[in-house]
């Protein structure tokens, strides 16, 4: 399987990748086997630091280097000592962020002694490496991995079964729901300057739910690979916009990354600062979330998009108790009312931040920032012609409907595993009879061939 895996990383066309990887790899094994036999406080420190710092240089060094140049050739206006430096080359990056992250997640725990040293080189390696969950997580920590990979393998059918199932349902939600919504997004987005107001309104609506349906997509093919196996990776999605706050928001999206950063970001930040109070878990929170933007690109669009949750969070900090005063004298602390404006608000100020995000850089997130509720403008030609541009953004009305559509058959199908409470798709399948249980295997099927849209076979998260 580590051959395999390793196979996989290499096809992504890029071998230099697989030589980075493998130096993780020895790094981190390497520091936490000297670390685990009794190195001396100061040693185990030490060899922290090592491991910490090597991976980091590593990951800047694969993703952030661009980033830099153009940072300092900014700079350079102000220190003309700078113009003549070299831009360095973007770099292939795909999986790095992902498995360098575990890698110091396991020195930390280790160090804390948390966990103990992996000692099987085989078996930590495989831990970083497995195929599934190499390219975009789920985050896994390495004792998980490695204890169930010492397990002997026995053919499980279940396992099989909604392994199957779960990689195909993946696959409908990334090829037929996401590739689709992509076409309203991708239009406007790639060329934000061309449109306004509603335009703008629908492709920022349809690109939240375009990065949930793509990225909880490629998990599902993830956990469903690994099951396989008989190895279970962690959930990384539980309805995130049905979320009443945004700290509810991140207990629920990408959850795997949210307790990473809660663990060894946020809390030793907390902790550091806790003589400050609620001021210091605030800015805990502001660094904590500006360093998650960072991580997940080198644009400053990426960077707001932290900074933005990052202040959603710290606000809510100073504003909780007072909230719970005003819903008390109002008398409305458990009304379906006020969980519903809850969920709505969280939504539009996820979906705010998402603007930055998918925009990429400041300038064109801004614009659309503050071409949000303007007026597009309006062309001598005919009405037609006028819907079609802004608010089809150029594709066929049945394009459109058809998206409508999907978004309504997830929203019915998600509300339905939840009042059922197997939100698992493979265990309410296995409950069906088995007439009804085949024909939605086939309706599920047929609807990817059919349709799917094909011709964009990347996932958006593989560029982090």
């Amino acid at each position: 399987m580590l051959l395999a895996s390793y196979g996989f990383y290499a096809g992504a066309g890029a071998w230099y990748l697989l030589g980075v990887l493998l130096l993780v790899t020895a790094l981190s094994y390497g520091c936490g086997m000297v670390m685990g036999n009794s190195a001396g406080e100061r040693g185990k420190g030490l060899l922290l630091g090592l491991g910490v710092v090597g991976n980091l240089a590593i990951l800047i060094a694969m993703k952030y280097l661009p980033f830099l140049a153009k940072s300092l050739s900014v700079a350079a206006g102000v220190l003309p000592s700078l113009k003549n430096l070299p831009e360095p080359p973007l770099l292939v990056s795909i999986g790095v962020s992902f498995f360098v992250f575990q890698a110091i997640g396991y020195l930390i725990d280790v160090y804390l002694e948390v966990e103990s040293p992996e000692r099987d080189a085989t078996l930590f390696a495989l831990s970083l490496a497995f195929f599934p969950k190499l390219l975009q997580g789920p985050i896994e920590r390495c004792g998980d991995l490695a204890a169930q990979f010492r397990e002997p393998y026995r053919f499980d059918y279940d396992n099989i079964r909604s392994g199957t199932i779960l990689f195909f349902w993946g696959v409908f939600k990334k090829v037929v729901v996401a590739d689709r919504l992509a076409l309203f997004v991708d239009a406007a987005y790639e060329n934000p300057h061309g449109y306004a107001g509603i335009s703008l309104v629908m492709a920022t609506l349809f690109f939240a739910f375009q990065l949930y349906f793509d990225f909880s997509g490629y998990t599902d093919m993830a956990i469903g690979s690994a099951r396989l196996f008989n190895i279970r990776l962690s959930a990384n999605f539980n309805s995130p916009y049905l979320a009443t706050s945004v700290s509810d928001f991140w207990r629920r999206w990408h959850m795997t990354f949210s307790r990473w950063v809660l663990n060894y970001l946020f809390r030793p930040l907390q902790m550091r600062w806790r003589e400050l109070g609620n001021l210091g878990s605030a800015l805990a929170l502001l660094v904590t979330f500006a360093i998650s933007g960072l991580w997940h690109g080198a644009e400053w669009g990426y960077i707001v998009w932290g900074c933005l949750h990052g202040i959603y969070m710290a606000c809510a900090i100073f504003w909780k108790p007072f909230q719970k005063k005003i819903y008390r004298r109002l008398g409305i602390e458990k009304s379906a009312w006020l969980i519903a404006w809850q969920i709505s608000t969280t939504f539009a100020l996820t979906c705010f931040a998402w603007i930055f995000f998918r925009a990429g850089t400041f300038e064109n997130g801004w614009y659309v920032v503050t071409h949000l509720w303007t007026l597009p403008a309006v062309p001598s030609a005919s009405l037609g012609d006028f819907v079609q541009r802004n608010l089809l953004l150029g594709e066929s009305v049945w394009d459109f409907y058809l998206a409508l559509l999907l978004l309504l058959f997830m929203a019915v199908l998600g509300w339905y595993l939840r009042r059922t409470k197997k939100i698992d798709l493979p265990e309410h399948l296995a409950g069906m009879p088995t007439a009804l249980r085949w024909t939605a295997y086939y309706a599920l099927m047929l609807t990817i061939v059919f349709g799917g849209m094909f011709d964009n076979g990347s996932f958006i998260y593989y560029k982090f």
